[in-house]
């Protein structure tokens, strides 16, 4: 499973609500965890792999709180965003090696499917929740380089390209 990156068309795409969760779904988010891991990434989205699926799955160390956080969403919907907004430095594993600061809601209220099929609602924030509205924006053709300025976002697409053709 490869990792797209930008300019990739496929980044920009809509990933397709699913109606119902296959064994052949649950296979591919597996095999995404598994590339993400071995990136190595915390959140990656099935754009990413050139999968038009709401699909995405989250794999970190919590630090602050002692725990391992790592599962697997299937048509995941932020609900609600907290007014209070941080900024943080955020990369992408479809812009390697290029890092910004992006403002976000520092909490969201989550809902998706499991892979058992539940419906799972829950509120979340600091790093969790940074991570879930990166992924969530890729599902619908949006990149954290979106919320910079034009200049800056080019700056870091043109870096990436320069990176891909130095690889060839």
């Amino acid at each position: 499973m490869e990792i797209l990156l930008v300019p990739h068309p496929v980044l920009r795409q809509k990933a397709n609500k699913l109606k119902i969760i296959s064994k052949e779904d649950i296979n591919i988010a597996n095999h995404m965890m598994e590339a993400m891991i071995k990136a190595p990434g915390v959140g990656l989205a099935a754009n990413q792999v050139g999968i038009l699926k709401q699909i995405v799955t989250i794999n970190f160390e919590d630090k602050e709180n002692n725990k391992k956080v790592n599962y697997i969403l299937f048509n995941p919907s932020i609900i609600q965003y907290s007014e209070e907004t941080v900024v943080m430095e955020e990369g992408c594993l479809s812009l390697p090696e290029q890092y910004a600061e992006v403002e976000r809601p520092k909490e969201i209220i989550l809902e998706y499917i499991n892979e058992n099929e539940k419906i799972i609602k829950k509120q979340i924030d600091g790093f969790e929740a940074r991570i879930l509205q990166h992924e969530i924006d890729h599902l619908s053709g949006k990149l954290f380089v979106d919320y910079l300025s034009s200049l800056k976002r080019n700056m870091l697409i043109k870096k990436v390209k320069k990176l891909q053709h130095l690889k060839k």
